[in-house]
């Protein structure tokens, strides 16, 4: 079977999207499936327009059509699977929930999405969503398709050898002591605030280990914190090798908002690290307070998770290796024979089948 795996915009993306759908790609590699990455037949839509000229068609063939983003390349796959009655399966990484409070103006216009999301969506024969959470968010709007919860999984073989990273990671950033560290993109959603009031309140090192902006598109938040951090915290920007962050640091903190599974979580538990979550209904479905993990609802709460973690190596150290067990359930071999029982039942004809495993 042949399925196109499309993430529009790739060269221009970054963070959880790319790898996911990165994560996707690898983990069909262990399947019968061949994927394709773009749907043009000439590579992109522009030079794609001579075989439309010449009769014949812009797209390339493939038997299932996934698309993990929402933008107009994903609705020409969209409207094309339509004509062909080729089966389409659209991936809700992006809600207006987990939109707002990512960049400048991002919740003024967070509502406004909804509707397009609404409508986008419900042209999918099925949606994947990461999390029960999400999907929930996707009936409430209301989408009208058939939705499919799938974890994005993680890559457990590409952490492999994050210790050797630790010592010259720390020096390049002088970081010293227990490490309390984040890795992604910088911004509110993400707890950033709460991370810096943290580091305040603490007499630990902070690392948040990811790009964040600088320009007129950064949120507020970004602007303030990184233009005048605390003085025991770092932002070091893009990492060319992920590795390097989750060797450096000790005790992973994600004081996220809205999240709609947390692949990061999954790498730091993969690492076999401490995590400190907030107490949100997307972590409460896929971990547990107390084994693999300490979740907090307040500042109060998240200072004295972090303390407690750092003066007791036996509690990091039992929260790592059951964090490590929770990661290694959502290995990419897993993900890979869901996607490509997916993609079977969908081009059988066979919706129910393909939506029956995470129904009722």
């Amino acid at each position: 079977m042949r399925a196109l795996n499309y993430l529009e915009a790739a060269e221009a993306l970054r963070g959880g999207m790319v790898t996911a759908t990165n994560q996707q790609r690898a983990a069909l590699e262990t399947t019968d499936v061949e994927v394709v990455e773009t749907p043009w037949r000439a590579g992109d839509p522009v030079r794609s327009i001579g075989s439309l000229a010449a009769g014949g068609s812009c797209f390339t063939a493939f038997d299932v059509a996934h698309c993990n983003l929402v933008g107009p390349g994903s609705v020409a796959v969209a409207r094309h699977a339509r004509r062909t009655d080729t089966p389409l399966v659209l991936h809700a990484h992006l809600t207006r929930e987990d939109f707002a409070q990512s960049f400048r103006g991002s919740s003024t216009i967070a509502p406004a999405l909804e509707p397009y999301l609404r409508w986008f969506y419900s042209q999918a024969d099925l949606v994947l969503c990461p999390s029960e959470y999400t999907k929930d968010v996707l009936r409430a709007y209301p989408v009208d398709a058939p939705i499919r919860q799938l974890s994005n999984g993680v890559d457990l073989e590409s952490m492999q050898g994050y210790e050797s990273f630790r010592a010259d990671t720390r020096a390049r950033f002088d970081l010293d002591g227990t490490v309390v560290y984040a890795v992604g993109e910088v911004f509110e959603r993400k707890g950033l605030t709460m991370f810096c009031e943290l580091a305040k309140a603490t007499d630990h090192e902070f690392a948040w280990f990811g790009p964040y902006d600088e320009g007129p598109q950064a949120g507020a938040a970004t602007r303030k914190w990184v233009a005048d951090p605390p003085a025991n915290v770092t932002f070091t920007g893009y990492m060319e090798d992920k590795r390097a962050a989750f060797g450096a640091g000790d005790i992973y903190l994600f004081p996220a908002k809205v999240e709609n599974q947390g692949i990061a979580v999954l790498e730091a538990m993969a690492c076999g690290k401490p995590v400190v979550l907030r107490d949100i209904p997307v972590f409460r479905e896929f971990f547990t307070d107390g084994e693999d993990c300490l979740m907090c609802s307040t500042f109060e709460a998240f200072r004295d998770a972090i303390d407690r973690l750092a003066g007791d190596p036996e509690l990091r150290t039992r929260l790592g290796e059951n964090a490590r067990e929770t990661a290694e359930s959502h290995s990419l071999d897993r993900i890979g024979e869901e996607l490509a029982s997916i993609y079977e039942c969908l081009r059988d004809g066979d919706v129910a089948s393909a939506v029956a495993a995470t129904e009722g």
